[in-house]
């Protein structure tokens, strides 16, 4: 049987030829209810991202010597970044070895024992030691996520079902900031915003044990009819049989390639400045001359706000304008933005005021525009191509390959900000992160190619033309009278 890859399963011509076929957002519960259940991983990603803000200004209160030191400030920010970095890394092998459920459910364990560890810290030291054990929850969690919920959904409508891991990003960054706000005037201000951090891993971690494996990772272990098991819950019976067949030509045309394109493009997604406006918040609010810790973590929680709303707009746009143009558009609000920040930082250091001022407004008003204008591209483009560009054999090790530079890129901007603002002034700061998301948009428009609505298959043949020419043919699926007889038993099951 000779696949051809206009007519492949989920693909604008195959979908045109089948137009019932199609499928929506909401259109079946089984693989949403995977996703949002595999989405806690992002919730947790969220959640310590934004939590961390929040309890630095108590930690501050809490502990003298931290309050003296930046850099103590930002390795207690950073030290879940290293985790987190590791993390990445160990948990593409592990995705590729074990699973994608496996994976999950080893992420909750880890980062439920560093929220208990972060709870009960006595000192610094070991608060920094529950925050390397976090980061490496998260860090196998940013990693198996997206991968997990990518194989689980129809290419039509991956972009959206993938996005939605990262409005549980936004939304645990927005719960964070819930939490911080009602734990103000409660003794051990910090420890409780850090600690209730491990109930959602305990959640997904019960969920899980009643989800499958993905399908596609039970395809490659040659666990064919476990694999189809769970393809009969997400297609109709009309369908099932393109999808089973497209599965066996794909897993004879796996090579890996060099994609290092999306490595870049999650460099710049941390470069531009994101993880610095969400770690530091409450703090560049008060660098903005509001000195209440109230009203910087009120003023937070509006942009946290932002950050979720703009989420939810980019699951629609994502997959209705494509990546491409949704990363540019993105890049441009974001220069805007933080030019705006970089002008009010530098008229306000020119002018004395004690609660803020116009200026003081004005980065208000350009931390909200950057929100607004990053959360809808720039936040769901890259880890949505991260899941959709490797092959199938090597997608868990290559996706950890590209989370552990988002990771990196991460560590590099959070341990240096307060000490650039510092020395070059946090207006110098803002507009160093403008020239960088020009870059950004220079590479996106010269690099980066449209995966909008295409199948696994496709992407790979985008690859593949890059790197040998347009001649380079595709491959014929052998097993397709194997696969008959399985189709027959995953649909009577």
């Amino acid at each position: 049987m000779t696949l051809t890859i206009p007519s492949a399963p989920g693909s604008s011509g195959y979908l045109d030829m089948y137009p019932e076929r199609r499928m929506s957002y909401f259109g079946n519960s089984y693989i949403l209810g995977l996703t949002v259940t595999a989405g806690i991983g992002g919730l947790l990603f969220g959640y310590d991202t934004g939590v961390i803000s929040g309890a630095l200004l108590y930690i501050k209160d809490d502990f003298d010597v931290v309050k003296e030191s930046s850099f103590l400030q930002e390795t207690i920010v950073s030290m879940a970044l290293v985790g987190a970095m590791l993390g990445a890394a160990a948990g593409g092998w592990i995705n590729d070895y074990y699973g994608r459920k496996k994976a999950t459910m080893f992420a909750d364990v880890v980062f439920a024992a560093g929220a208990i560890v972060m709870a009960a810290a006595p000192d610094p030291y070991v608060l920094i030691a529950g925050r390397f054990l976090v980061g490496l929850g998260v860090g196998v969690a940013s990693v198996t996520a997206p991968v997990y919920i990518a194989e689980a959904s129809p290419s039509e409508v991956r972009g959206g079902l993938v996005s939605t891991n990262v409005l549980m990003i936004t939304g645990g960054q927005f719960l964070s900031y819930l939490i911080n706000s009602a734990f103000t005037q409660v003794p051990g201000t910090w420890r409780w915003m850090l600690g209730v951090s491990g109930v959602p891993a305990v959640v997904q971690f019960v969920l899980m044990m009643f989800m499958p494996e993905s399908p596609r990772w039970l395809f490659m272990k040659n666990r064919k009819e476990e694999a189809i098991q769970v393809l009969t819950r997400m297609y109709d019976i009309s369908r099932l049989d393109d999808e089973i067949d497209h599965l066996s030509a794909a897993e004879e045309e796996e090579k890996q390639r060099k994609h290092t394109i999306k490595l870049y493009l999650q460099a710049f997604q941390q470069f531009t400045g994101i993880n610095t406006v969400m770690y530091y918040s409450p703090t560049i609010v008060q660098m903005a001359g509001f000195h209440s810790n109230q009203l910087a973590l009120l003023l937070s929680l509006i942009v946290a706000a932002m950050n979720a709303a703009g989420t939810v707009v980019g699951i629609y746009f994502i997959d209705h304008c494509g990546r491409k143009k949704l990363a540019l558009s993105s890049l441009c609000g974001v220069i805007i933005s933080l030019i705006i920040l970089s002008v009010s930082f530098f008229k306000q250091s020119d002018a004395s005021s004690s609660d803020g001022g116009l200026y003081g407004w004005l980065a208000v008003l350009g931390l909200a525009l950057y929100i607004a204008f990053f959360a809808p591209g720039m936040g769901p483009v890259p880890w949505t191509v991260n899941s959709e560009i490797y092959p199938q054999q090597y997608r868990g090790i290559c996706g950890g390959m590209s989370a552990t530079v988002n990771w990196i890129s991460n560590l590099i901007v959070a341990q240096t900000f307060l000490s650039v603002a510092e020395a070059a002034g946090t207006g110098v700061t803002f507009l160093i992160l403008a020239g960088i998301a020009v870059l950004a948009a220079v590479f996106v428009i010269v690099f980066v190619p449209e995966t909008q609505g295409l199948t696994f298959s496709e992407v790979e043949q985008i690859w593949k033309e890059k790197a040998w020419g347009k001649n380079s043919g595709w491959g014929s699926s052998s097993e397709s009278n194997d696969m008959d007889g399985l189709l027959e038993q995953g649909s009577q099951s």
